[in-house]
């Protein structure tokens, strides 16, 4: 029998392994899978690139050729789902997720690293350090979690395929996406390299792209926003965000409290939610003990009840800046977080400078 030539056995060898892998790729190819890009055939995409490039003045053909290579990604609509029902919240869990050892440790570094930046914070927008450690070390353990999903996948998947299952907002998100093609042109950044939380919040202090493009300020006067390397712009942007919603300096953020005996009297106190509405003495009428400093504070105040899964629940008495706290995350459990761990960090500091 006559040898084939070498090329032939070469090619025929070649032509078998991509018949091979094919046959596997379609026997084990889940059909209710997305393809790895998806939205550069979607029409409804391409008409939203088409006007938001209008309503912006940006050209048309960019905003469209990055949203054809934004992907669809099953775990960020995963993860912004609620948990399940029955789920028991329990304040003293989540708690312990940030008030722990290593955000402290951390939260104490950044803070000695950044005091400078901290003490002007503190002076232009009247934010204590405490609360800007506070959040930085929350959200993103000062800088070492903060997301490794691209920005424009997680919006474009929630823009235009938001999970059925809970409230729609996927126009929230199509409007943080228009806002990240504006951040984007603006900071001179690609789009396809900016990494984020499934949700797109960006940067050490996890700003959406319409709270940067609205509050992230130059606080090093370096000529550039960057929240994602400048802890001074950080910081300076948090403070100034919570100026922006109201933040009042020199207030406390929350008192403690002896919750109303009489369950009617405590749900008159709760029905306004973490919305300060109530005031001492109103607080008084309704059977509430508050501390002497409480007693004496004119402002409003809410009841904020914090649940313990089967346990007792815990209660504080929220000023108008607690509140402001829930303006950058709206949940009581997250400002208390924040309050907490800047307070045990601020308070170890004391320690260790007597």
């Amino acid at each position: 029998m006559r040898a084939m030539p070498w090329f032939t056995t070469v090619l025929r060898s070649i032509a078998l392994a991509l018949l091979i892998t094919t046959a596997h790729a379609q026997a084990t190819k889940n059909d209710s899978a997305p393809d790895l890009i998806t939205y550069g055939q979607r029409e409804d995409v391409m008409r939203f690139g088409t006007e938001l490039a209008e309503r912006h003045g940006l050209d048309a053909g960019w905003v469209k050729s990055l949203l054809a290579e934004a992907r669809y990604v099953p775990n960020v609509a995963k993860f912004i789902m609620p948990p399940p029902n029955g789920t028991a919240k329990n304040w003293a869990a989540y708690r312990s997720r940030f008030v722990e050892p290593l955000r402290i440790k951390s939260g104490m570094a950044f803070w000695r690293d950044n005091e400078k930046w901290l003490q002007r914070a503190e002076e232009m927008y009247g934010v204590p350090p405490e609360i800007i450690v506070g959040v930085v070390g929350v959200e993103t353990i000062y800088g070492r979690q903060m997301g490794n999903f691209r920005v424009i996948d997680a919006l474009a998947t929630l823009s235009f395929d938001f999970p059925t299952g809970r409230k729609d907002r996927s126009a929230f998100f199509r409007s943080e996406l228009e806002q990240f093609f504006v951040l984007a042109r603006s900071e001179g950044a690609d789009p396809l390299k900016l990494k984020g939380s499934y949700a797109g919040a960006m940067g050490m202090g996890q700003f959406m792209p319409s709270s940067w493009n609205k509050y992230a300020v130059d606080f090093d006067g370096d000529g550039r926003v960057d929240l994602h390397t400048s802890a001074a712009d950080v910081i300076g942007s948090i403070a100034h965000y919570f100026a922006e919603f109201g933040w009042q300096r020199g207030m406390p953020t929350r008192f403690d409290v002896a919750v109303p005996v009489e369950a009617v009297d405590r749900a008159v106190l709760l029905g306004p939610d973490i919305l300060p509405t109530f005031t001492a003495q109103q607080f008084a009428e309704k059977g509430a003990g508050l501390p002497a400093a409480a007693r004496e504070f004119t402002g409003p105040l809410a009841l904020v009840e914090l649940q313990n899964g089967d346990a007792a629940p815990s209660y504080v008495a929220g000023t108008a800046n607690f509140y402001a706290i829930t303006r950058y995350n709206w949940s009581s459990y997250y400002a208390m977080a924040v309050i907490d761990l800047g307070e045990a960090i601020a308070l170890i500091r004391k320690r260790v400078d007597r």
